[in-house]
């Protein structure tokens, strides 16, 4: 693990032993930032399977900012857009794939609908499907551009969206997807569950 630095792009690179099966950009919640427990454990559970993993402060993170607004979303939009670019120096013909958990998660679904060639897969962990108890206020309007194979891995105990709605919500994909439920799990997955994502990306990626 490094600390990686540019313009825009702060955090730190896992990095397998070998060529990496593909390369991650991993990026954090509304409420948190790039060294949540679950992020950490993701990354290194990743990097020993053989990917290669930025895990990376959102723009309004770095700034500090805790408006959230349209324009600081597009700005953390075109953090992961900024991410995304330099893992393909690092790893050009390689796979990369846009991870998040919760807020980092819908940024890198809505950049994925905005131009398809941005990533190959997605991999969203605790997505927030709505806010909590506000089920009719549904962050879905851009799910039928996705045309990548997305990873949703989801809390039972979520309540930012029920196993069922997910179901739902995610049959509006045209892409590939799989939804893995967490067993008692909250928003907040348990480090332990990091374990788990190496081999279930591995199978939506056919990799």
């Amino acid at each position: 693990m490094k600390r990686f630095e540019k313009e825009k792009v702060q955090g730190w690179l896992h990095e397998p032993s070998g060529p990496p099966r593909a390369s991650i950009v991993l990026t954090h919640g509304a409420g948190s930032n790039c060294e949540a427990p679950f992020l950490v454990a993701a990354a290194k559970a990743l990097m020993e399977a053989g990917y290669a993993v930025l895990r990376c402060d959102l723009p309004f993170r770095q700034t500090k900012t805790n408006a959230l607004n349209a324009a600081q979303q597009a700005r953390d939009r075109d953090g992961i857009r900024r991410a995304a670019e330099e893992l393909r120096k690092l790893f050009p013909k390689t796979p990369l794939v846009l991870a998040g958990h919760s807020y980092g998660g819908r940024q890198s679904t809505m950049l994925a609908a905005e131009d398809n060639s941005t990533a190959d897969g997605l991999m969203l962990l605790s997505y927030p499907l709505h806010p909590p108890r506000m089920p009719e206020k549904l962050r879905t309007d851009h799910f039928p551009a996705l045309r990548m194979p997305a990873l949703f891995v989801h809390g039972t105990r979520d309540p930012f969206g029920t196993i069922k709605e997910m179901e739902s919500a995610i049959a509006a994909i045209p892409g590939r997807t799989q939804l893995k439920p967490i067993e008692k799990g909250a928003h907040n997955l348990p480090p332990a569950a990091a374990a788990l994502l190496p081999e279930w990306l591995s199978a939506i990626m056919n990799l």
